[in-house]
């Protein structure tokens, strides 16, 4: 089952380009990622339709983080990038007469809801700022893990 990671890879790339301070290349994420960079064009342009990140032309130019990191949350950035699917679990409809699947499917329906307005609480609690701190912190605390 594939999970949809473009919430996770945007966050590491923020706080990448917040820390750089200047612009980075397509290529540059496209490597950090594994991907190509094609894929962070699209993906970054829905941050930039946001007015998170924008882009420069030229020589030296990249991609720019644009936004006050304390201001902006997970939650900002989940529906940036097109707010994808939070849970990889779903309901069975190859009976939709059969009462047993509707009751297991409102079951798992008002579950997964409940679920989903948790998740997307606590999304909205956490800045780009606090992920900043939080690596300053691991940082400081001498935890192995390069900045990549």
């Amino acid at each position: 089952m594939r999970h949809d990671n473009r919430l996770s890879r945007m966050l590491h790339i923020l706080v990448h380009m917040a820390r750089h301070g200047g612009p980075v290349t397509s290529e540059r994420i496209a490597a950090m990622l594994g991907t190509n960079p094609v894929v962070v064009r699209r993906t970054l342009s829905g941050l930039r339709d946001a007015g998170y990140v924008r882009s420069e032309k030229g020589h030296g130019g990249g991609w720019v983080i644009t936004c006050d990191l304390e201001q902006v949350t997970l939650l900002d950035i989940y529906k940036a990038v097109g707010q994808p699917s939070l849970f990889a679990i779903g309901n069975e409809h190859s009976n939709p007469d059969c009462m047993i699947e509707q009751v297991v499917n409102l079951a798992v329906d008002d579950a997964l809801r409940e679920a989903a307005s948790v998740l997307v609480e606590r999304f909205r609690t956490i800045s780009l700022g606090e992920l900043n701190r939080l690596f300053d912190e691991r940082r400081a605390a001498g935890h192995d893990g390069s900045i990549s």
